[in-house]
């Protein structure tokens, strides 16, 4: 059976529900998706994915993988990055787009400082958006999955396959759906959860 991170894989110790009693359902009729990606709006998204581009076309500057990961905290942590030299993040960028599997990328960019599995995510989406999407609490919520704080590699990865399934069904690219998800949970989801 599939944990959601073991007690090794999460800080606190404690074991959540197996993943396969996760069940990734979005809240809304697929059909919507186009039309809530389309009203999403995120100033600082195109840059992100500009740095995503010179990121996979071989450029593995600081200043890309910080424009990365501002979009995805929102300036939140920005000082936890800072904790590691040019060597270190162009040395794990290398790592990671040479990673044979999903699973590979994502654990060695959170060995990173400040880098968990959500900015992991963020930086190989702006890269690769054909491959991957964004984890976050948003996200979760909109396919039915209330849960904040610490993600498992394990959890991104069973987020990860249920969002290329959706997304196969909708007709639709996964950065499309992310929009759609996000919007969905801005628009709708209660504070505080």
């Amino acid at each position: 059976m599939i944990e959601d991170g073991g007690a090794a894989d999460r800080p606190s110790g404690r074991r959540r529900r197996p993943l396969e009693a996760l069940h990734f359902v979005p809240r809304f009729s697929i059909r919507m998706i186009p039309e809530l990606a389309a009203s999403h709006v995120d100033a600082r998204e195109a840059a992100a994915f500009a740095a995503g581009h010179r990121i996979a076309a071989g450029g593995r500057t600081a200043q890309d993988f910080l424009t990365i990961f501002e979009w995805k905290t929102r300036g939140r942590g920005r000082s936890r990055p800072a904790l590691n030299n040019d060597g270190e993040i162009a040395d794990a960028l290398d790592l990671a787009l040479a990673a044979r599997t999903e699973r590979a990328a994502i654990a060695v960019l959170t060995g990173l400082s400040g880098v968990d599995v959500a900015v992991a995510s963020a930086v190989m989406t702006a890269v690769a958006p054909q491959r991957y999407t964004v984890i976050d609490f948003r996200a979760l919520w909109s396919l039915g999955i209330e849960r904040r704080g610490y993600y498992s590699v394990t959890l991104y990865l069973g987020y990860l396959a249920a969002c290329r399934a959706i997304a196969a069904g909708a007709g639709v690219d996964l950065r499309t759906l992310d929009r759609a998800l996000w919007r969905y949970s801005e628009a709708n989801q209660p504070t505080g959860i």
